[in-house]
């Protein structure tokens, strides 16, 4: 491993490190102070922390090693290992800075909720800008995405409300109310700091290794690619463009991958929304499957070639 890419993969765990500590600030100086939730597994913990006492880090952590062996067994190990290292990091800071909850640093419950929703949204938009996650909901909500196509801010969604509603009936409406605002901010400022508004972006990409490029996107990233015909507009050169929408979590992965083959790419990101079609609101196959369908396809089309240039010989 060369010295540049060494030190990629040390700022990149160090941006999740960061992050990491970001989203325990807010939960340790605005949200638990003022008896508040969140979404997501640190939701429950957060529950059973105000009912019994038990360390927020500590639940994290033990609820997420089944979520972390699920991750492994259907993402693969790279997937995995940016996971538990995301977990492990979030749970040990949740306890480490546990002692800033005696600060009390603010009495107004909006503030806390909104200020701590900020830390947090900051935070893990860190840590998805780095393209990790500190398991949780996100990797059930993968799961589901890969195995039933169900739109993973949906189920996202859906698990977070069963939390809230939860809290409505152990800390009362109040309590649910501001944890709800706290929940809109940390998924707003998630959103803006990992990528922007949408959670989909389209990529023009030009390069003339544009088809290393797409290969490597659609191996790694699993999304289909789209190559388009240009020409230069001073030389009218023939260019190889190459299109491809994303999820906002992909887009540092492609990225990476476009400054591998060619630094020196002419590349677009834009916001993309109502995407609709295979991979994203419908289901398709894999990129293994549809690589093998391919192949035969493209070994029957030579034989029948063959076949048909014998005959007219």
């Amino acid at each position: 491993m060369n010295q540049n890419l060494w030190r990629k993969h040390v700022m990149r765990y160090f941006q999740i490190t960061l992050g990491c500590l970001l989203v325990c600030l807010g939960f340790n100086l605005f949200l638990i102070p003022a008896h508040l939730l969140t979404g997501g597994i640190s939701g429950v913990a957060l529950i059973i922390y105000y009912l019994i006492g038990l360390p927020v880090g500590m639940q994290n952590l033990v609820y997420n090693l089944p979520i972390l062996y699920l991750a492994y067994r259907v993402f693969g190990r790279l997937y995995a290992a940016d996971t538990i290292f995301g977990t492990v990091a979030l749970s040990v800071f949740l306890d480490a800075t546990h002692f800033l909850v005696d600060w009390s640093i603010c009495s107004d419950p909006m503030l806390n909720s909104i200020f701590g929703g900020v830390l947090a949204g900051v935070g893990f938009g860190m840590v998805f800008r780095a393209n990790a996650n500190t398991g949780g909901l996100d990797v059930i909500a993968a799961v589901a995405k890969k195995y039933y196509s169900l739109d993973v801010g949906t189920v996202v969604f859906m698990l977070n409300f069963l939390i809230i509603m939860g809290s409505v009936a152990l800390f009362g409406v109040e309590v649910a109310l501001f944890s709800i605002v706290s929940i809109y901010v940390t998924a707003e400022l998630t959103n803006r700091v990992a990528a922007g508004l949408n959670r989909e972006k389209s990529i023009l990409i030009v390069s003339p290794q544009a088809k290393a490029i797409c290969n490597d996107i659609m191996e790694n990233v699993h999304r289909g690619a789209t190559f388009l015909d240009g020409r230069g507009g001073l030389a009218e050169e023939p260019k190889n463009i190459l299109f491809v929408v994303v999820s906002l979590t992909q887009v540092s992965r492609v990225k990476t991958i476009v400054s591998h083959h060619d630094p020196q790419a002419f590349m677009i990101v834009s916001d993309t929304s109502e995407v609709s079609g295979k991979g994203f609101t419908l289901a398709c196959e894999s990129y293994e499957d549809a690589r093998r369908k391919w192949q035969q396809t493209h070994e029957k089309q030579l034989e029948f070639e063959q076949l048909h240039g014998r005959r007219e010989k």
